[in-house]
């Protein structure tokens, strides 16, 4: 086991992260900015370095400096949470040069996953369902026509290397395919310095389903079940649930045998996640995280098995901790991510948190970094903190959720939490029927 693990990010995921460790008896570090020197998890971890000004990339994206911070400290692995750095390949292997475990996956399978065209043919490979559409990177106007023509309109453009909605163009016609192939590729180079695109079949009302999978790199993999990540707004996750609504007792023991077997296949380490379009009883692989999700929680519920627990344990070498068969599905849970932004607009709202109070009783987890008298910093990510509930069924997980939702208080700023309430009483959530363009069409309903 690690003696000293360096957390190389900020905000919840680093306060869950520390969580962990100081469970395991694990020495932590946290690095931060001068923005985060107030901080929750700088003020609970055993050390603290700073490692730049507020920008991220002078600062949680500063490689060099992180990995002096590791030198410094004598931390023998990082931890990299989400975001930042937690799928960067070069990260990892720079890591691995200076003898620090990276926990997570090779440099080289987060390579494969992070570029959306290679992942799809590994998915493809590996026995994963895929979405039908080009087999690699789409440049010519003529090609595009083509492969659009053969899997029928709708088609969507992609950014091979994007994410988030940018480079993502949808394409009804021919008409519309030859501007939205530019429009893709212009946008996907501005942002990711990388205009390569690809097509693929546009599907009307999917549902989002990820599966959280597990491998120990030697040939072993297993699955902790599927969320559902449905209710998105421009492409962003805001509500999370385990299990889908949408899924039967079989096609869940389906897909999650699937993305097993395709894990140990791989010789895949660590925490990932299989992410699908679901329609008509259909799976389309989309993408692999190769990280811990922002969501992971609610499978946590489900399942009562810490996740960075098993991370840790994992990358340093002591393997799986259970078979597929001893892991046991029980309830159901929700996530909610409450952010410090406009509830209707979701315009940002940094500034000073005056009052901060979290539900409580069973079944109610809050992760979050903030404190009354916190400022929230406007240089980041807009999460204030995740609001998790666990029921024995769904009707019960919903009934908690809208109490947990009228106990929590965050004033000063703007928070999402008004949304929220809104959408627990709102009968297509109340009965699971909504697909991933649901949000956005109820917001412009209610504008």
């Amino acid at each position: 086991m690690f003696q000293k693990i360096l957390i190389a990010n900020r905000g919840e995921i680093a306060l869950r992260v520390l969580r962990a460790c100081k469970e395991l008896g694990i020495q932590t570090v946290v690095v931060h900015s001068t923005a985060d020197a107030d901080a929750m998890h700088v003020r609970l971890a055993d050390e603290s370095v700073c490692i730049g000004p507020p920008p991220s990339r002078d600062s949680y994206l500063n490689i060099h400096q992180i990995v002096a911070a590791c030198e410094i400290t004598g931390a023998d692995a990082v931890h990299p949470g989400y975001g930042f750095l937690s799928e960067n390949a070069k990260f990892a292997d720079i890591l691995a040069a200076h003898n620090i475990t990276f926990i997570g996956p090779s440099g080289d399978h987060i390579r494969i996953m992070g570029d959306k065209i290679e992942a799809k043919r590994t998915a493809k490979r590996l026995g994963i369902p895929v979405v039908p559409g080009s087999d690699g990177a789409v440049t010519e106007e003529k090609e595009a026509r083509r492969i659009a023509a053969e899997i029928g309109y709708p088609v969507i453009i992609k950014a091979s290397a994007g994410g988030g909605g940018r480079g993502m163009k949808v394409a009804r016609s021919e008409a519309d395919l030859v501007v939205a192939l530019q429009t893709a590729r212009s946008e996907a180079g501005a942002a990711f310095g990388d205009d390569a695109v690809y097509i693929e079949k546009y599907l009307e009302k999917p549902r989002h389903i990820e599966v959280q999978v597990f491998g120990d790199g030697a040939g072993r993999g297993v699955h902790f079940g599927e969320r559902d990540c449905s209710l998105q707004r421009r492409h962003q996750k805001v509500w999370e649930e385990a299990p889908s609504p949408a899924l039967n007792a079989e096609e869940r023991a389906h897909i999650g045998g699937v993305c097993a077997r395709a894990i140990a296949d791989l010789g895949y380490s660590g925490a990932g996640t299989i992410e699908f379009l679901y329609e008509n009883g259909e799976f389309y692989f989309i993408e692999m995280n190769t990280r811990l999700q922002v969501e992971h929680p609610v499978t946590e519920a489900i399942t009562g098995i810490d996740l960075v627990h098993e991370q840790i344990r994992v990358a340093s070498g002591g393997g799986l901790s259970m078979r597929q068969e001893e892991i046991r599905f029980q309830g159901h849970a929700i996530e909610c991510r409450i952010n410090a932004e406009d509830p209707r607009t979701f315009t940002p709202s940094p500034g000073t948190i005056t009052h901060f109070h979290t539900p409580g009783g069973l079944g109610i987890r809050v992760d979050s970094g903030v404190y009354s008298g916190y400022r929230i910093p406007p240089y980041y990510d807009s999460l204030i903190g995740k609001l998790i509930v666990h029921g024995r069924n769904r009707v019960e997980c919903m009934m908690r959720l809208r109490r947990a939702l009228d106990e929590f208080v965050v004033d000063g700023i703007k928070t999402t939490l008004p949304l929220f309430r809104d959408l627990v009483g709102n009968a297509d959530i109340a009965n699971g029927e909504y697909d991933i363009h649901w949000l956005e069409k109820y917001l412009a309903e209610e504008d």
